[in-house]
């Protein structure tokens, strides 16, 4: 799942650097995908101002969205093109208003990043968790496939020129799978591989015309459980890399306690040894891509639970559901338990799996988190 994925909360990443000056601090050759999602700018104070540029190669912003007609459109008109930042909010200080006529937005505020970070790429994120069920329908026959792909291509990099340097398709998922009411085809295994091939051919023509190379790249699941829905040696040839979402691998929706993502399976883990990071990984591998187009997804946030008795120290255990978050139920940003959880709850580590979690007797909560010395293993 990627409903609540966004810069603060997810960070795809080949390798993580650290630095704060506007040269890229990322090693030769790597890839670092940080994604940021259009509402958190007015529902959390993340500005795009506030993103670590210098500790990317890439931005996907998501999400667009995907009408019943087949095109894009833009996800949220208001915080992508119109609203007004303030110079301190902006990211080159200056107030918005005082140029009425010019693009606003996050779009704008996109178009400063790249102008302070020259080496940074931006891609826009399409679907999603939440917009997903059009895709299907946009895929299904040639036509609908072109004329899909046209309209992306005409908004995001004829319109907006020079916001974005390629496209990032988020379906949530072919086949089966997703949201309800999701609309999903058995030859949509075929139709995403065809898709992806109308996006490389429109944008290689879009290459010719103005001498740019844009990308095109996916999300993808972790676990391995959804693989066989997709022509993973064919589709691959018209991408430029695949965000693996190796994530979620583990939630609320399940009665036990586990691990968001944890590298390797562990003892007692009532789940599949697909359902790891490394197993996330090894399919891909196996399914023939090539390693260089792998970038591995890690999150920045952690599932919690409550009503965990104090067995196992909360883990692998029966709950009553969802711990309360600051902002939603189970979910705990790495910056709210840094805040407020670390001095009350003590932290755990699971060899086998190399991951930590958080639990307190007294609150009977349990977090599965990431923290610094995962992330390495990672």
């Amino acid at each position: 799942m990627c409903k609540n994925k966004f810069f603060i909360g997810v960070l795809l990443m080949a390798i993580v650097m650290s630095g704060c000056n506007p040269k890229p601090n990322v090693a030769e050759g790597k890839r670092v995908v940080g994604y940021y999602a259009q509402w958190v700018a007015d529902q959390r104070g993340y500005f795009v101002s506030s993103i670590p540029a210098d500790k990317l190669t890439h931005i996907n912003y998501a999400f667009a969205n995907v009408t019943n007609d087949g095109k894009c459109v833009l996800g949220d008109i208001a915080a992508d093109t119109g609203r007004i930042y303030t110079a301190k909010e902006s990211v080159n200080g200056k107030d918005d208003s005082t140029d009425p006529t010019a693009l606003h937005g996050n779009f704008n505020q996109l178009l400063q990043l790249k102008e302070k970070y020259p080496h940074i790429q931006t891609l826009i994120s399409i679907g999603g968790w939440t917009w997903s069920e059009n895709f299907s329908d946009a895929s299904l026959t040639d036509e609908s496939r072109k004329a899909f792909v046209a309209s992306c291509v005409d908004l995001f990099l004829k319109q907006y020129k020079g916001v974005f340097d390629g496209i990032d398709i988020d379906w949530e998922y072919p086949v089966s799978g997703g949201e309800e009411p999701n609309r999903a085809r058995p030859e949509d295994k075929q139709n995403f591989t065809l898709l992806l091939a109308e996006f490389r051919s429109q944008l290689d023509e879009l290459s010719k015309a103005d001498g740019k190379q844009y990308l095109l790249t996916i999300a993808a699941p972790g676990g391995g459980d959804n693989n066989s829905n997709y022509e993973w040696a064919e589709l691959s040839k018209s991408l430029d890399w695949i965000n693996v979402m190796a994530y979620d691998l583990h939630g609320l929706w399940e009665t036990k306690t586990n691990f968001n993502a944890a590298l390797y399976t562990s003892s007692g883990d009532p789940g599949s040894a697909s359902q790891t990071v490394d197993g996330s990984i090894r399919s891909y591998l196996s399914a023939g891509i090539p390693p260089e187009k792998i970038v591995l997804g890690v999150p920045f946030y952690g599932h919690g639970w409550q009503g965990v008795p104090e067995e196992n120290n909360g883990l692998f255990q029966a709950n009553t559901g969802g711990a309360p978050g600051k902002y939603e139920s189970g979910s705990f940003y790495y910056t709210e338990l840094k805040a407020d959880y670390f001095g009350t709850y003590t932290r755990y580590w699971n060899d086998e799996s190399q991951v930590p979690w958080l639990y307190n007797p007294s609150t009977k909560i349990f977090i599965s988190y990431e923290d610094p010395e995962s992330i390495a293993a990672k």
